[in-house]
């Protein structure tokens, strides 16, 4: 199982110099991914803007939206194009996560959100193969990679997009438990849509290291997760605290299929990158 790592664009207090440095250090460790999550009203960093940022200051470590909420960016083949353009930025390293999520303060019907989704992806599959849109021809540029796509969610209707229009699964949240169960029923909608080969299935953790632990969790995973309530409570208790814990987040995982496990830190602090390396030993 691969291990990747988020970025800190969702951390209170996240500076441009601390998100570099983290990305630098992330490719030199070895971890596959740098991923980021999406939210508008709060304080963190636009997904493909600190992307762009990050394939700036690496060079081998793939890029991923993990998750983009893409419905609330209405315009399909504008975010196609965007995408494009930063898997060209990269060298090929992009991979979009999409799914439907929570439009408060976005200004956008919450009503038929599903449906709407499923169009984006036909779009979006569309424009990076290259369908010619008018005298000027296609929507470029044209990625070079895919770039691979990635769908969110956990319930049936998101599986069967998953077999649809995606290359793989993503879990945002929950047990191990919780990610075999739902990767099975991946694997029954691939099958029932006739796909060849498996799809990609990750999954996201949280951790926290070193002497300020517990004080990064409060000031960061329980602030972002504060409006569900008590719910909120056992994610942020559910953060890696220690070495132990992060490695046996990563056992569980790999012990049930998992093809990648992304962890997101607490802190801006570049230096968890090396205390997470250091548990976890990305590299193998």
């Amino acid at each position: 199982m691969e291990i990747g790592i988020g970025l800190p664009s969702a951390v209170p207090g996240v500076d441009g110099k601390s998100l570099t440095e983290f990305a630098r250090r992330a490719d030199d460790r070895g971890f596959s991914t740098l991923g980021t999550v999406d939210r508008i009203v709060y304080s963190n960093y636009e997904p493909l803007a600190v992307l762009g940022a990050a394939a700036a200051v690496t060079q081998r470590i793939k890029l991923a939206t993990t998750i983009l909420i893409s419905t609330y960016r209405p315009n399909a083949a504008l975010l196609a194009k965007e995408a494009a353009t930063l898997d060209h930025l990269s060298g090929g390293r992009f991979v979009l996560g999409a799914r439907k999520d929570d439009y408060t303060g976005s200004g956008l019907s919450t009503k038929g959100r599903g449906k709407a989704l499923d169009g984006q992806l036909e779009e979006i599959r569309k424009v990076w193969g290259g369908e010619e849109r008018g005298f000027a021809g296609a929507i470029g540029p044209q990625p070079i990679s895919g770039p691979k796509l990635l769908v969110g969610g956990g319930v049936d209707a998101s599986f069967e997009r998953v077999a649809k229009f995606g290359d793989g699964w993503i879990m945002g949240g929950g047990t191990s438990e919780a990610f075999a169960e739902a990767s099975a029923k991946v694997d029954a909608a691939w099958e029932r849509a006739g796909r060849d080969g498996k799809p990609r299935k990750a999954a996201l953790a949280y951790f926290s290291l070193g002497p300020d632990a517990d004080a990064n969790t409060r000031a960061s995973v329980a602030d972002y997760y504060a409006w569900l309530g008590e719910y909120g409570n056992q994610i942020a208790a559910s953060v890696a605290n220690s070495a132990e814990m992060a490695q046996g987040y990563a056992k569980a995982y790999a012990d049930v299929g998992c093809d990648e496990l992304i962890f997101f830190p607490a802190s801006k602090d570049p230096d968890q990158v090396d205390l997470l390396a250091d548990a976890v030993n990305p590299a193998g």
